[in-house]
C-alpha cells in the first residue's frame, strides 16, 4: 500500500514546532535556534519529506519562483545563462521561470509585468540589454520586485549587478592579435542596442591607439550578434581589395559566421586569416577550427546573480557590484601573421 504524501504539518508535528518554523528552515532563514533547525531537518529526513512551493512560502508569502528575463539573439548565450541560473535555483530549492522577450517590441514591459503578476515570482534576474531598459527597471521598482542585473550597460540603479570588464577584455584581444604580427585587422561590431558592444569596440580601438596605430584605417562592419550577421560582415570584409589578415568579431556567433565566409571564399583559417570572437560559448569549441575568444563566464555570472537575488529575497545584505574575471582562450582559429 502506498503511503500518503507527507506534508509540512507532519514535519511540524514530529519536530514539535509550528509550520511557520518549518517553512523558515526550508527557506534557510535566520531566527531559528540551531537545535530547533536540526530537529526540523531530522524530521524531514525521517519522513522523506519533499517540500512544495506552497509549504516553503508559508513563512513569508513566497512563491519559490525566480524569473530569468532574457532578450538575446544568441542561443548559445541563452543556454549558458539559463544553465547557470538553473543550477543555483536547484541548489537552493527554488524554481526557475524563463521569460524570453525576443521580438516583443513595445509589448516588452507589459508582457514581463503580466508574467510577474500571474506567477508571483519572488524576484528576477535581468540580462542585457534589458538590464539597462529604463522602463522595465522603473516598472519592477514600482511593483517592489527584487532583481539583480547582469551587465547593466551603464544604467545607474541601486540594484545589485554582476559584470565583467568588457572594455579591458577587448583590449586584451586586440593586444593578442597585434602581438601575433597582425596590422590589418577587421572589426565586426556587436548589436548596437547592447552597451557591451560599445565597450568592446572602445576597448579594441583604445588598444590600437595605445600602440600608435590609426584606428581610422580599420575596416569596421556592423553586426547584430547573430551567425547570419557575422556571415554577411565576413563576406564584405573578405571581399575588400585589401583583405584583412585578422578579424575580431564582438561575439562567437558572428565569429562562426566569419569562419563560414572564409570557407566560401577559399581563405584558409588560420593560415591566411586569423579569426577571434568573444564570450567562449559552447559554439566556440564546436566549430572548426575552434575559436580563439574571450571567455566571458556567462554561466558563472548567472549563477552568481541568482545567488545574490536569493540572498536579497531572504533579507540578507548583498554587495552592490560583483565583477567576475575574464580570460583570453587561444585556440586554432588564430596564428602569427605570415606575409606568404
Amino acid at each position: 500500500m502506498n503511503q500518503a504524501r507527507k506534508t509540512i504539518h507532519d514535519v511540524a508535528d514530529l519536530a514539535r514546532v509550528s509550520i511557520k518554523t518549518v517553512s523558515r528552515v526550508l527557506n534557510d532563514e535566520p531566527g531559528v535556534r540551531p537545535d530547533t533547525r536540526d530537529r526540523v531537518r531530522d524530521a524531514m529526513a525521517s519522513l522523506n519529506y519533499q517540500p512544495s512551493l506552497h509549504a516553503r512560502g508559508l513563512a513569508g508569502r513566497r512563491s519559490g519562483l525566480i524569473a530569468l528575463v532574457i532578450e538575446n539573439p544568441s542561443a548559445n548565450y541563452f543556454f549558458d545563462v539559463q544553465s547557470g541560473a538553473m543550477a543555483k535555483c536547484r541548489e537552493m530549492r527554488f524554481r526557475l521561470l524563463v521569460q524570453s522577450c525576443d521580438d516583443l517590441g513595445g509589448d516588452l514591459v507589459p508582457e514581463v509585468m503580466a508574467m510577474i503578476e500571474q506567477t508571483h515570482v519572488d524576484g528576477a534576474v535581468i540580462t542585457p540589454p534589458l538590464s539597462a531598459n529604463h522602463d522595465l527597471i522603473s516598472a519592477l521598482d514600482a511593483r517592489g520586485v527584487p532583481f539583480v542585473r547582469i551587465a547593466p550597460d551603464g544604467l545607474a540603479h541601486a540594484s545589485p549587478i554582476v559584470e565583467i570588464d568588457d572594455e579591458a577584455a577587448a583590449r586584451e584581444m586586440a593586444a593578442f592579435l597585434l602581438a601575433a604580427g597582425h596590422r590589418s585587422i577587421g572589426f565586426i561590431a556587436g548589436h548596437p542596442d547592447h552597451h557591451s558592444s560599445t565597450l568592446r569596440r572602445n576597448g579594441f580601438f583604445a588598444e590600437l591607439a595605445a600602440r600608435g596605430l590609426d584606428g581610422g584605417a580599420v575596416p569596421v562592419e556592423q553586426g547584430f550578434n547573430t551567425f547570419a550577421s557575422g556571415l554577411d560582415a565576413g563576406r564584405r570584409l573578405l571581399g575588400r581589395a585589401v583583405r584583412p589578415t585578422a578579424i575580431f568579431a564582438s561575439n562567437d556567433d558572428m565569429a562562426a559566421g566569419v569562419l563560414f565566409a572564409a570557407q566560401e571564399a577559399g581563405v584558409a583559417v588560420p593560415g591566411q586569416l586569423s579569426v577571434s570572437g568573444f564570450d567562449d560559448t559552447q559554439l566556440a569549441s564546436a566549430v572548426y577550427p575552434p575559436l580563439t575568444t574571450v571567455h566571458q563566464p556567462s554561466y558563472d555570472m548567472a549563477f552568481t546573480a541568482t545567488a545574490l537575488l536569493i540572498d536579497a529575497i531572504r533579507g540578507r545584505d548583498v554587495p552592490s557590484s560583483t565583477s567576475l574575471r575574464h580570460t583570453l582562450v587561444e585556440r586554432g582559429s588564430t596564428a602569427p601573421f605570415s606575409a606568404g
